[in-house]
């Protein structure tokens, strides 16, 4: 059973998954002139929150209840490796579906690069500390697995929730993008902690709505989309000189 401090742990920005190095497309916003202040930065976390958000912590969701599912008559045991081979294939079969409707739902491919990137670098994390969690069934993509689904089977390692998944991913989608805009915009940092106090019952919403949308196929999860957003990844991966890596 997981404890409270595993939940702060994978919650926490200097966990060692490359989130610091990431403004979750605020500093594209920034240049172009749409973030300029605390109002406007509230307003883009709040969007982000309802879209890539909703998105993130649901696929997350959806992969901690494919590591955590039953089949072939057992159960899947958190933080354990499965010796059932038609259990392995079930979860390796979730993950893929999983897997191709995140991308399905990330339009730009500056994007869904990051995403994968970002997945690789909390699996190396997952790894380390959970190396007998079922990694292995994540779809061996070109890139790597998403983000969300490396998070789900963490989480799931780990001995947390699916709600408690789902608000760790929605949690990091304000977080990172809050924390660039100290550094791009200048801002009181606490104003903005305030800020992140205001949006917490948002999140907190959202996560809920992502864990209940987690039973549902994977073809029927949220695909709330940020067109402009989509824009902003395309423009900021042509940048040669950027202080995030999106």
């Amino acid at each position: 059973m997981a404890t409270p401090s595993l939940l702060l742990l994978l919650a926490d920005g200097r966990f060692p998954a490359g989130a610091h190095a990431h403004s979750g497309g605020l500093e594209a916003a920034v240049a172009a002139g749409r973030v300029t202040d605390l109002t406007s930065l509230e307003a883009f976390l709040a969007g982000r929150l309802a879209t890539a958000g909703l998105v993130g912590a649901a696929f997350a969701a959806a992969a901690h209840r494919a590591a955590v599912a039953e089949t072939a008559g057992t159960t899947a045991r958190p933080g354990r490796r499965s010796d059932a081979p038609a259990e392995s294939a079930a979860r390796s079969g979730a993950l893929a579906r999983l897997d191709a409707e995140l991308d399905a739902r990330t339009a730009a491919p500056a994007l869904r690069a990051v995403s994968r990137r970002q997945g690789r670098a909390l699996l190396r994390a997952g790894r380390t500390i959970w190396p007998d969690a079922p990694f292995a069934d994540l779809p061996a993509t070109p890139g790597g697995a998403h983000q969300p689904l490396v998070l789900g089977l963490l989480c799931a390692a780990a001995g947390l929730s699916r709600v408690e998944t789902a608000t760790i991913a929605a949690y990091g989608t304000l977080t990172g993008a809050a924390s660039a805009g100290v550094r791009l915009l200048g801002l009181d940092p606490y104003q903005v902690q305030a800020l992140l106090v205001d949006l917490a019952d948002a999140c907190d919403g959202t996560a809920a709505d992502a864990a209940q949308a987690a039973d549902d196929p994977p073809e029927r999860l949220p695909a709330a989309a940020a067109p402009l957003a989509d824009i902003h990844a395309e423009i900021h991966a042509t940048w040669e000189v950027r202080l995030f890596a999106s």
